[in-house]
């Protein structure tokens, strides 16, 4: 962790198998549990902006964020409007991520070119910059045109920025232009390797996939078919060549351009399983994502993964900060 900063410890919302509405009880409690955080995720559910807006209500301190909004899926002014309207929901607490996302979301589910990712994301940070500051925004950017937008009303307080940034290019992106830097998929081991891109300055914030559980087996299977879907997607399989782990999932990867699914998720070794998916008993758990904070991380953020027999709900309170 960087000198100087709170260490902060976060939750991902919404949790898996709960509506929204059922969330209050858990959001009011988290606090009392050592979560300063909120963190929204979305894929082809719910979307990123809603569980925040409901969170802002049942909580007045939690720090509330986006890990992330897509920002090829909504065009520019329509992210700087959600985004001023989480921020007066939940003045300076909140921090909107956003990311390229995969070309899977955008390409095959929306049907948008996923053209020139870096530019893209630099001229989106510094249109939102702008914006959510209160600025009227006319701008020939690289990638994409603004001309005569202005937020009413903009935000008191303007919201942080993050990024999604998987690799050297993203992390140097988020370091410059926005106030933290999002990923995920790492082991503690792995945090050093991107903080020396990212630098001591840039807030790193990771979603760390959690499944507490003592039976080992059963966790092992879940994170299987979790890194199958995953590292198969080109952006997390070009992350994980780059933290090193190329040799390690070329035989998942390759039974999967096979088109042998069973195969693929069969070769993924424990080992890596134990690298990439926290679990074990609510203890075990702890002290494994204590490890990525001593090894660098500022903002774990927790993605419960249910066990085998337990609640969602149930897992939470275990999971606390120690």
């Amino acid at each position: 962790m960087a000198a100087g900063r709170a260490a902060r410890w976060g939750l991902t919302l919404p949790l898996p198998g709960m509506g929204l509405p059922e969330h209050r009880e858990i959001v009011e409690g988290l606090e009392a549990l050592g979560y300063t955080d909120a963190w929204s995720s979305e894929t082809a559910g719910v979307d990123a902006f809603t569980p925040l807006a409901l969170a802002a209500g049942w909580s007045d301190r939690l720090r509330l964020g986006t890990a992330i909004a897509g920002l090829y899926t909504r065009g520019p002014a329509l992210l700087a409007m959600s985004a001023a309207t989480i921020a007066g929901l939940a003045p300076g607490r909140f921090v909107l991520g956003v990311g390229t996302s995969s070309q899977v979301i955008v390409e095959q589910w929306n049907g948008i070119p996923l053209d020139r990712p870096y530019q893209r994301a630099r001229d989106t940070l510094r249109f939102l910059r702008a914006a959510l500051a209160g600025e009227k925004v006319s701008q020939e950017y690289e990638t994409f045109a603004v001309r005569g937008f202005r937020l009413d009303p903009p935000p008191a307080v303007p919201p942080g920025l993050a990024l999604a940034a998987l690799r050297p290019g993203m992390l140097r992106l988020a370091a410059a232009e926005a106030d933290a830097a999002i990923t995920n998929w790492l082991a503690p081991s792995d945090v050093p390797a991107i903080r020396a891109v990212a630098g001591d300055e840039c807030e790193l914030v990771a979603r760390i996939f959690v499944c507490p559980t003592a039976d080992a087996g059963a966790a092992r299977g879940i994170g299987r078919r979790l890194i199958a879907a995953y590292m198969t997607v080109p952006v997390y399989a070009a992350f994980q060549a780059w933290l090193g782990r190329a040799e390690a999932l070329k035989p998942m990867q390759d039974a999967w351009q096979a088109g042998d699914r069973r195969g693929a998720v069969a070769a993924i070794t424990d080992e890596l399983v134990d690298e990439l998916v926290v679990h074990g008993d609510p203890q075990a758990c702890r002290e494994r994502v204590a490890e990525y904070r001593a090894w660098g991380l500022d903002t774990p953020v927790i993605a419960v993964v249910p066990g085998p027999g337990v609640e969602p709900a149930a897992m939470v309170p275990r999971l606390a900060a120690p």
